[in-house]
């Protein structure tokens, strides 16, 4: 319902569009991502994870028989290198939807540039390492009944799961204590059963993998606390592991691991710096009683959703927009406004702008590095506040991406392409010539590139993006969406957790 409201008589589908959904949510994401493409008008080629297709099965026949024909919706389960690389890879898709791990997206991304148009879209969720920090002002009770659900819930195997925990020195002991009484009242066991907390994870291969891992850091003496798995199935034992930072983290461990550190609350910035270092930007959560630290923090971080006093593994279509920035997603938000103008067919380019002769004159690449380097303005361009339950704010925010690089092609274009994104809050660099394959490689804090040119260029021009290292940088061929120039951060505050529902108490004074 949500995305059909997002329709508009002007609404045009692009055509085929592939969607790549993952075993964790193997319902949700796979219907919303189909929702999302039909709602825009198109066909849709709906790839499962190999793990989950019977459940995909049954979805797809309930909506045959809500009246979704088949010219319009089609299954395709398989084997990702095989099903998922051919759909990828195949001339005739107009776009791609993926949700899974970075290292996956950048494949297909490589794989749509060598085979699909130039500019066709890809909306890729991906990974994290997502943290939390709880500082001394926090309800410790409040605190671990979030780490537990963040960390746990689902055997850890949420993309949204909290990764490493940052608790303030001063109460750290307290906390710890408390977290791992918490933990030994966990109920391991079969998910079908009401009484389990933490099921299994998804195969044998996760398991050993996790496994390996936690033994790694048993035999180096940083196991704080781990519980007993049943020996029969694939189960993972809940564990927490010290660190000394979200920069020990190797990598994400998807699985019901949790990394924990302290902090000395002087040193609050330096955490969030770590945390940005990282490159992900998915979730984290912060519990304080403290206004302005939430303000600090808010304003600190790169992460699409923030959580405040409060668990951070949920998000309600309407009510919290859910992705990541960074190397956890390219944007838009599943369940945001700006979803399903992605996946339909762009407005068309201005037809006064004049032709531009093939052959430029170089950009000056020094000139231009130093621009791109430049600090882009973190202040949000617009705040919206969205639905949700009493007790409980939820507020999306738009904020300009890095620098969209303008490459025409000639002067009118990129004056064009400049307008368009400045209008919609973002931030544009002309190149003010050709610009060479290789340098677009390493071009310096780019969030995306224009070109209104042939396609034999264009093909060129995308190629040289996939290949960078890093996010994702798409190539944009039509006019830029509003997505293309702002980035989505969504912040859930609870705000009963300060000491009582504010709301209520203006109502019933109201009243």
């Amino acid at each position: 319902r949500y995305y059909a409201a997002r329709i508009t008589p002007e609404t045009a589908p692009r055509g085929r569009i592939v969607c790549i959904s993952p075993w964790n949510f193997p319902l949700a994401i796979f219907t919303g991502q189909i929702a999302g493409a039909l709602a825009a008008g198109n066909a849709v080629l709906a790839k499962p994870a190999e793990q989950t297709p019977l459940i995909a099965s049954l979805a797809v026949d309930l909506l045959r028989k809500a009246g979704v024909p088949a010219s319009a919706l089609q299954l395709l389960p398989g084997d990702g290198a095989e099903v998922g690389a051919a759909l990828t890879a195949d001339v005739r898709v107009d776009g791609v939807v993926f949700t899974g791990s970075t290292e996956t997206a950048q494949v297909i991304r490589r794989a749509m540039a060598a085979h699909l148009d130039p500019g066709a879209p890809l909306i890729a969720e991906t990974g994290g390492l997502n943290a939390m920090v709880v500082d001394s002002t926090a309800l410790p009770e409040q605190a671990v009944r979030d780490v537990i659900a963040s960390a746990f819930q689902s055997a850890g195997q949420r993309c949204s799961a909290l990764r490493c925990l940052y608790v303030q020195d001063d109460v750290a002991p307290g906390v710890l204590a408390m977290l791992t009484g918490a933990m030994d009242a966990l109920t391991l066991g079969d998910p079908w059963a009401l009484a389990t907390d933490v099921g299994p994870v998804i195969d044998a291969d996760a398991a050993r993998e996790i496994r390996a891992y936690v033994a790694d850091a048993r035999r180096a003496g940083r196991v704080l606390h781990e519980l007993r798995a049943p020996t029969q199935g694939y189960f993972v034992a809940p564990v927490v592991i010290e660190v000394g930072g979200i920069e020990d983290l190797p990598r994400e461990i998807f699985g019901p691991v949790l990394h924990v550190a302290r902090f000395k609350g002087r040193d609050l910035p330096k955490v969030l710096s770590a945390v940005n270092a990282r490159g992900y930007g998915l979730t984290f959560g912060l519990h304080t009683r403290i206004d302005n630290r939430v303000q600090e923090v808010v304003e600190a971080l790169r992460v699409g959703n923030l959580y405040v006093n409060r668990n951070q593994i949920g998000a309600v279509v309407g009510s919290q927009p859910f992705g990541g920035e960074g190397l956890s997603g390219t944007g838009p938000k599943a369940g945001g406004p700006q979803y399903v103008a992605r996946l339909a067919r762009p407005a068309p380019i201005l037809a006064t702008i004049p032709a531009e002769p093939g052959d430029r004159a170089p950009a000056d690449l020094t000139a231009l590095a130093r621009t791109l380097r430049d600090p882009v303005p973190e202040a949000a361009t617009a705040t919206h506040d969205l639905p949700g339950p009493t007790g409980e704010s939820n507020r999306l925010s738009l904020h300009p991406r890095g620098p969209v690089l303008c490459l025409g092609p000639g002067p009118g274009a990129e004056a064009a392409q400049a307008a368009a994104i400045r209008a919609a809050g973002g931030v544009a660099v002309l190149a003010g010539g050709a610009v060479p394959d290789d340098w677009l490689e390493t071009a310096p804090g780019l969030s995306g590139a224009l070109w209104w040119g042939d396609k034999v260029t264009g093909r060129r021009l995308v190629t040289a993006l996939a290949r960078r290292a890093g996010p994702i940088v798409p190539l944009i061929t039509a006019m830029p969406d509003a997505a293309h120039a702002v980035t989505e951060r969504h912040l859930c505050i609870d705000t009963t957790a300060s000491g009582g529902n504010a709301q209520l108490l203006v109502a019933a004074t109201s009243a």
